[in-house]
């Protein structure tokens, strides 16, 4: 992997168009942070955090969510946003620098997301078709109650459950409401991607920025209601702490929703990288995502559940009794909250318009990462398509996807493919993590170092770490922590052993130019320090923890998560996975598992036959290197800039 590297350090709105190489960039920093910011925060921010905040302890969930962000989550961004900024290309490129047989993780990266936008399309139909039921006679969000009965209306009414097949849930029906808006929402996707980045930065200062705006009136209006401060309690002011051993499947799901929320492994990230110059501080640039996305979860959680205490307080019951799973709180609970106010139609409808901006520019920032890998394509065939041309196509295929969540049964397709995107999200990030970490310079590593000493090491770090997580879930005895514990570190030093033993040989075949410390170096760390190197002298400042945890902590924690997630109980005794919400095997499961075998397939098939993704991998030019951020072009790369402005 050669890493190209600017020649000079330019900012947004500063290169010419032979610097850019034609790639399309950001207006403007700002426009850059709302763009990816807007992509990081969505409904899973609105929805999904606070819910499992909810069912795994209250603020006991904060603990792995913190973690998960920190030693995981971020990472990964950084990892993310430097390869596209670095390579100014798609997934695909990146990766194929990594390796050549790492294209497929690329592919199966964009495939993720392209299945995530088919049903988050579905998710603003529902709140555009919940908006514009508001301005009917029977608005149920202004009826009073605990929200239930707009629940039920919800499910009946706005997604058509209620003429599903008895007993099977099988659809029977396309929703001709649902069909409609979804037509609309993929509309706006179009025009908001249509005309190029510069205008997606311009419209993600709408997207991102009124949402933000919206978010503090909601929390400053819901503290100041009656029982707000029950709801606070619910949310911060209990610690289970006890079910982060007794519900293990929590740490998963806490970088689960880290992925989810950053928009990491889905291509978005390194596909917004690509549109900034190479001399942006990548780090930094991701320090900002990474904390506004999480902030804005956690500010998140204060308005909702406020609201919910000052529900429960109007209904004189506890705040366990308010509905807050998912929908029931997205389209019944909260909106109930606010239509009980003075002007309550007003209120419910801006929450809705908030949660329709939310979501707009997740899915418009989702589908930019296929699209950009195609693009990619066709830079390298010299085929010229408008962007407005290529966004038509990927719109309409899209859209056409996403009619199965039209159906009367689309709720509990959602919900059954939202749940092993979970697994998607987990087994791309251990494929991306692993690449900087161990397959990166591999192949210069075993002519140094022999295949014998890579491989077992290899094997000490991840054949441990997977009989380990196979012994702790999938016992059943009171022995299964010590029994993972003891193949863990058996395994670990048997490896490690037989690890030092070729090192002594191969120090014993040429001792002048290895030693131990050497040696210990070039197997442990050498790789992922050269990775950090260069991506150093073209993004700037990326900290030396960072390449430690690509190499010694990351893919070996997502691999334990992953086997982890795969054996979580359902509450019947039977794994989730294949299980999940009791949910028939066909179609419902069959559809999840069949996109999470197809994700691990294309990366297997990379793997095997690297030529046939080789189409999307766009070679980047190689210019001169320079040493750090902020010195200056050597005087050849000066004198060369001089004569071509001459």
């Amino acid at each position: 992997m050669s890493a190209p590297v600017a020649t000079t350090h330019a900012s947004f709105g500063t290169e010419t168009t032979e610097e850019t190489g034609g790639r399309e960039r950001w207006n403007s920093r700002v426009g850059f942070y709302l763009a990816a910011v807007g992509s990081a925060v969505g409904f899973g921010n609105v929805w999904r955090f606070p819910q499992l905040a909810k069912d795994f302890g209250g603020g006991a969930f904060f603990i792995p969510y913190i973690m998960a962000f920190c030693l995981i989550g971020l990472p990964v961004l950084v990892l993310e946003i430097s390869l596209g900024q670095s390579h100014q290309v798609g997934n695909v490129g990146v990766f194929g620098k990594m390796h050549p047989r790492y294209r497929g993780v690329g592919v199966a990266s964009v495939f993720c997301g392209f299945i995530l936008v088919t049903y988050y399309s579905m998710l603003l139909s529902w709140v555009a078709n919940a908006f514009f039921d508001s301005f009917g006679d029977n608005d149920p969000w202004v009826a009073g109650g605990d929200g239930s009965e707009a629940v039920g209306y919800f499910f009946n009414n706005i997604i058509g459950m209620d003429t599903t097949e008895e007993g099977t849930l099988h659809p029977t029906r396309l929703v001709g409401a649902n069909v409609g808006y979804v037509t609309l929402v993929w509309f706006c996707v179009w025009l908001c991607l249509a005309f190029g980045s510069e205008t997606t930065g311009k419209v993600a200062y709408i997207t991102m920025g009124l949402p933000i705006f919206f978010l503090f009136i909601f929390l400053f209006r819901s503290i100041a209601l009656d029982g707000a401060s029950d709801g606070i309690e619910e949310y911060i002011g209990k610690w289970d702490v006890a079910i982060l051993r007794e519900q293990p499947d929590v740490w998963s799901r806490a970088v689960s929703q880290i992925f989810f929320s950053l928009s990491v492994t889905f291509g978005t990230m390194t596909a917004y990288g690509s549109h900034c110059p190479r001399g942006e501080p990548a780090f930094l640039n991701s320090c900002v995502i990474g904390i506004s996305n999480c902030m804005f979860s956690i500010i998140s959680g204060f308005a909702v559940f406020s609201a919910i205490g000052h529900l429960a307080h109007l209904r004189g019951v506890s705040v366990n009794d308010i509905p807050y799973a998912s929908f029931d709180l997205v389209f019944g609970t909260w909106p109930v909250v606010f239509g009980q106010l003075k002007g309550g139609e007003h209120w419910v409808r801006l929450l809705f318009v908030n949660l329709f901006l939310l979501g707009i520019d997740s899915a418009f920032s989702i589908l930019e990462a296929p699209m950009v890998v195609v693009s990619d394509a066709l830079h390298k065939y010299n085929i010229k398509m408008p962007k407005w041309q290529l966004t038509t196509i990927f719109v309409v295929i899209a859209y056409l996807c996403s009619l199965v969540y039209a159906t009367d049964a689309g709720l509990f397709f959602l919900d059954s493919v939202d749940f092993y995107v979970n697994f998607m999200l987990l087994l791309l990030g251990f494929f991306e993590t692993f690449g900087a970490g161990w397959v990166y310079g591999i192949e210069a590593q075993m002519e140094e170092l022999g295949s014998a000493i890579v491989f077992t090491y290899m094997f000490a770090n991840f054949g441990s770490v997977t009989i380990a997580s196979c012994l702790w879930f999938g016992l059943d005895s009171d022995a299964e922590v010590y029994a993972g514990f003891i193949a863990l570190i058996g395994c670990y030093l048997l490896g490690t052993g037989v690890t030092l033993f070729f090192c002594s040989q191969k120090i014993q075949q040429d001792p002048e130019k290895w030693n131990w410390k050497s040696i210990l170096y070039a197997v442990g760390l050498k790789n992922v320090m050269t990775l950090r190197e260069e991506l150093q002298s073209i993004c700037g400042y990326m900290p030396w923890v960072w390449a430690f945890a690509m190499k010694h902590f990351i893919p070996q924690v997502l691999l334990i998560l992953f086997i982890n997630l795969a054996r979580a109980d359902n509450g019947s005794g039977e794994p989730q996975f294949g299980n999940y919400g009791g949910y028939e095997k066909i179609p419902f499961q069959m559809l999840g598992i069949l996109f999470v075998c197809f994700s691990f397939a294309t990366v297997v098939v990379g793997v095997v036959a690297p030529g046939l993704f080789e189409p999307f991998d766009l070679t980047t030019v190689e210019v001169e290197p320079v040493k750090s951020i902020g010195e200056e072009p050597s005087s050849k790369a000066s004198s060369e800039q001089e004569e071509a402005e001459a």
